[in-house]
């Protein structure tokens, strides 16, 4: 289903935090996007310790990702939508979903929180989008999305070896 192009350990330029990308694709089908979110959550995790935020990252993907297929793609299932998952070992997440469409103008749409626009039903996935991570852009014209959630690396919390540790000296 999904064909992954490339899985690489690089420095963070700029940064001393390495990473590691993940760049794979999917057909442009509604039923293609569950089964890639559970696998690329699952990569994510790897890399990112469990607070209850990955929920966040989660529900940012399936929306980036439904808007690629339906809005970006028009349901066109010869189409693709590639995406980048490039996770920081501090916890960092940065997340890229491209669709094949023409795009579209991000500053047109409304805020669905209004009183004015309740009933419309366009415009809430991008709001989720935006209220779950802590940076979304949009490039090329609305083709391409781009989020991030920052690092959720606590130093001064245990980790998983040391809370199993920990117990046992009990």
């Amino acid at each position: 289903m999904a064909h992954t192009q490339s899985l690489s350990l690089l420095p963070r330029s700029g940064h001393s935090v390495p990473f590691v990308e993940l760049r794979q694709s999917l057909p442009s089908q509604v039923a293609a996007v569950s089964p890639f979110v559970d696998q690329l959550m699952r990569f994510v995790l790897y890399f990112r310790r469990a607070d209850g935020s990955e929920t966040d990252i989660e529900m940012a993907l399936r929306e980036a990702l439904a808007n690629a297929v339906i809005h970006g793609n028009g349901d066109d299932s010869g189409k693709s939508v590639y995406v980048t998952c490039r996770c920081y070992l501090d916890g960092e997440v940065a997340i890229t979903v491209q669709d094949e469409g023409k795009g579209f103008d991000s500053s047109a749409v409304l805020d669905p929180t209004l009183l004015e626009n309740l009933l419309f039903t366009h415009g809430r996935g991008i709001y989720l989008m935006k209220t779950l991570m802590d940076e979304v852009a949009f490039e090329e014209g609305g083709a391409v999305v781009r989020m991030r959630k920052n690092s959720n690396f606590d130093a001064s919390a245990p980790t998983t070896t040391e809370q199993t540790g920990a117990s046992r000296a009990r």
